[in-house]
């Protein structure tokens, strides 16, 4: 289980290149069959879809859409608790990201030059659901809510049939909140490919994103450039830096719920009071009796759980930008005072009262966010990842002229004569 360590910078670095490791492997037997569910897909369409569903899944369906009524019958299966939850949730992340929206801008100059940029959502997207035991109704959310306030024309969801083609109604709920547009009941890498190339029932899609399995991230990286995607996330992670005024049991808890995603998720806390972190591994210990995920959750924190003991709360503040972590908490007596230094996260929960969690379902930022040290150059999931920019010139006769010459200077230097060439004939007239 977890252990405390006075660890030195040194020994810090080499814990965090360790943690790297887990991120952006794949076995070549992997990649190999998912390079051939994707060309299957590519080359047979709907029934290479419907094969795979019959191999992986256990099902043959006549179709691979669900209709609208059909989305309503399962949604309506749902508590009424929960629905209502789930549109709470749903407008505060819509108020979060419509904050994210950008607008075309034309700038006009005195010369009579105009220059702009046209910004305008994707065409369509598609969004990756997964099933059963990982059924997330939340992610259905955060990926289709910035979709929407982008202005995307089209938003197609898939998500894996379940047994005997049932899907999680939690999930189709979400999808009506959210405002999917279509649904196709189809998993695993089949499922990515068939949005990436289209069939003859499934549209062809702009972007993919949404989280998934080893076959899905794998069918995703190998699609890219073929479509656009998000990200390929990693295990998920946490990072919490504490001071004496932390609360061990709010600590332990925060550690755990990250814990219980995966045998490799990441769980550390880092702190400059020895009595913090004993107090919070015995709370540790006492509420892991009664969790549900016991058992990944041992093996993660054994894995990759870690109680970091340090000289001060700096040293804390350098591990978090050494390891970019995808979710950090911060339990300080004043958490905006770190806030202007923690350079490199993925999302940051200020205070005693800002549990990851919190982040995950409600609060309305994305919970989409980059992991394995990827926050040191990535972004959360925003609008920004559903839209496309173009941008727009226009000279006068007069402006061209006056800037020919410097236009003719730069691309005879690059030796590029037919761009020189270009501007000239203009000249001459």
């Amino acid at each position: 289980m977890i252990k405390i360590v006075n660890a030195t910078e040194r020994e810090r670095r080499a814990f965090i290149e360790e943690l790297k490791l887990r991120v952006g492997r794949t076995d070549p037997e992997t990649e190999q069959k998912v390079a051939r569910i994707i060309e299957d897909v590519r080359t047979g369409g709907d029934e290479a879809v419907k094969a795979y569903s019959e191999k992986f899944d256990g099902w043959t369906p006549d179709r691979l859409e669900l209709s609208r009524e059909e989305m309503e019958e399962l949604s309506a299966r749902c508590s009424g608790e929960f629905l209502e939850a789930l549109k709470r949730a749903a407008a505060n992340i819509y108020d979060f990201h419509s904050r994210q929206k950008q607008q075309s801008r034309i700038d006009p100059q005195p010369n009579g030059v105009i220059m702009g940029q046209r910004v305008r959502g994707l065409h369509r997207a598609g969004v990756y659901v997964p099933g059963g035991t990982a059924g997330y109704p939340s992610s259905v959310l955060m990926n289709v809510i910035p979709a929407k306030v982008a202005g995307v024309g089209e938003i197609v969801m898939a998500t894996p049939p379940g047994r005997a083609g049932h899907p999680d109604p939690n999930i189709i709920a979400a999808a009506l909140v959210a405002g999917v547009d279509r649904v196709f009941l189809m998993g695993g890498a089949q499922a990515v490919a068939a949005l990436a190339y289209g069939t003859e029932s499934i549209p062809k899609v702009d972007k993919i994103v949404g989280p998934g399995n080893i076959f899905v991230a794998t069918a995703k990286k190998q699609l890219y450039g073929v479509v656009d995607i998000d990200m390929i996330a990693g295990p998920s992670e946490i990072l919490i830096l504490a001071d004496s005024s932390a609360e061990p049991e709010y600590l332990a808890a925060d550690l755990m719920s990250q814990a219980e995603h995966d045998p490799m998720a990441s769980a550390i806390l880092i702190t400059d009071d020895r009595k913090l972190a004993e107090s919070t591994v015995s709370a540790l210990y006492r509420q892991l009796e009664t969790l549900s995920r016991r058992d990944i959750i041992e093996r993660a924190l054994d894995g990759y759980g870690a109680v970091i003991v340090c000289e001060n709360i700096k040293e804390a503040v350098e591990f978090a930008n050494q390891l970019a972590p995808e979710h950090l908490e911060v339990c300080c007596r004043d958490p905006f005072e770190y806030l202007g230094r923690l350079d490199n996260a993925g999302s940051v929960f200020l205070g005693n009262y800002a549990p990851e969690p919190l982040g995950d379902y409600f609060a309305g930022a994305n919970h989409v966010l980059p992991t394995g040290g990827t926050a040191r150059f990535f972004s959360p999931l925003s609008v920004d990842d559903f839209i496309k920019k173009s941008s727009f010139i226009y000279y006068t006769k007069d402006a061209l002229m006056g800037a020919a010459g410097d236009i003719i200077e730069l691309a005879e230097t690059e030796e590029l004569t037919a761009h020189a060439n270009s501007i000239r004939v203009r000249l001459e007239e």
